[in-house]
């Protein structure tokens, strides 16, 4: 390492500065912000007693400025990451090892692209990612854990880590792309006629039985729409997997902190609050993240995970949406593919070895699966199927 560069891990945001903090993420992804990671923490919603043991890793120059950060982890289990790596575990675990605890840099519960990399742009700034890199790994083998593993990071921070030896994931989400579409209207008309008439009719239907739905951003929250979400979040959460992840105050504090980038998006049926989505508004990205109900109701689900949410960004000139992990049955309603990267470290060399070859079929795998969405099911007409920017 730089002799002029040291790292070090601290066990609380609460340790680093809001603002040096900040300068290093950037702004453009809230996932991101000093602000949420630490309302994940204070709230008691990642702790070392929810398996997420903060361990961040900052990166000093002169005089102890702030020149480079990572969000990490110790882990005692695999929940909440959206890169599966239960059958690692499995397989680890059976051949007489401990695959637990692990390292993870990552945004917890959170399964969308951004930063993992913290540093602020420069002439020096692949040099201090190379440097982060290494110093994630030496934190890893200094902790003796299985493994380390970075979810969720961009493309080229991926290639930085493949460069230092780090193994390489990859994986499939459903995003929608803004191609300077001026309303839903304009949108619906580059699909194909069968793909527009569906969901015409599946907004139709998501209006019946006198639903009434709204958007609401910044001081337009109140208490009774958290209380109100939060039941919807807890009532999925306990469906399906156990135990919903967040605290009730971890959105006081978000609310607090941030709620200039939340859209909060509520359905209402006799003058009661009976269903919503949660939303995170980025620079140029809309990221949905959470959708809960106390009724079920038809194509519901759609019109306000995807369709308001499309809605939102063409209003707010936004150019993506990402509304969360996994999903086919987006495709047709106008998300397409798009690749996610994750990148591993591995103690065991045998055990690494193992997982390489499986990594380097998997890869093959994916590409030719987003490639043969992309090719054969696309919901947008063939020829002219957006106008350009």
């Amino acid at each position: 390492m730089d002799k002029t560069v040291t790292a070090r891990t601290i066990s609380s945001l609460a340790e680093v500065n809001a603002d040096e903090w900040d300068a290093c993420a950037g702004t453009s992804n809230p996932f991101l912000l000093h602000a949420f990671l630490s309302s994940l923490e204070e709230s008691g919603s990642c702790t070392a007693e929810t398996g997420w043991l903060p361990q961040h890793l900052l990166l000093e120059g002169n005089q102890h400025k702030l020149i480079g950060a990572m969000p990490l982890y110790v882990k005692g289990h695999s929940q909440g990451e959206y890169v599966f790596d239960h059958n690692w575990a499995h397989a680890y675990e059976n051949a007489g090892g401990h695959y637990y605890p692990k390292l993870q840099a990552s945004v917890p519960f959170t399964p969308a692209t951004g930063p993992r990399l913290l540093v602020p742009p420069g002439k020096s700034r692949e040099r201090n990612q190379r440097i982060l890199i290494r110093a994630a790994t030496q934190v890893a083998d200094n902790l003796g854990v299985s493994s380390l593993h970075i979810t969720f990071p961009t493309e080229r921070e991926w290639e930085l880590m493949g460069d230092n030896g780090l193994l390489q994931r990859t994986g499939e989400q459903f995003h929608w792309e803004n191609h300077g579409y001026e309303s839903f209207e304009e949108f619906l008309a580059n699909l194909t006629s069968r793909k527009r008439k569906s969901i015409r009719k599946e907004r139709t239907r998501a209006a019946a039985n006198g639903i009434k739905i709204e958007t609401l951003t910044g001081d337009d929250i109140k208490t009774e729409h958290w209380d109100a979400f939060f039941q919807f979040y807890t009532d999925t959460g306990h469906r399906k997997w156990g135990t919903p992840y967040l605290t009730r105050s971890f959105f006081d504090l978000v609310h607090e902190r941030m709620r200039e980038n939340i859209a909060l998006i509520m359905c209402q049926r006799d003058n009661r609050y009976i269903a919503g989505a949660l939303n995170f508004i980025g620079a140029d990205t809309l990221f949905g993240r959470h959708w809960g109900c106390v009724e079920e109701h038809d194509c519901l689900h759609f019109e306000v995970c995807y369709y308001r949410a499309i809605d939102f960004a063409i209003h707010r000139g936004l150019k993506h949406v990402e509304a969360g992990a996994q999903g086919s049955h987006k495709v047709h309603r106008g998300y397409l593919p798009r690749l996610t990267y994750s990148a591993h470290w591995i103690r065991n060399d045998n055990f690494r070895t193992a997982v390489a070859n499986y990594l380097k079929h998997e890869r093959e795998e994916v590409e030719s699966h987003v490639g043969g969405i992309e090719l054969h099911y696309s919901p947008f007409r063939q020829t002219n199927h957006h106008k350009d920017n």
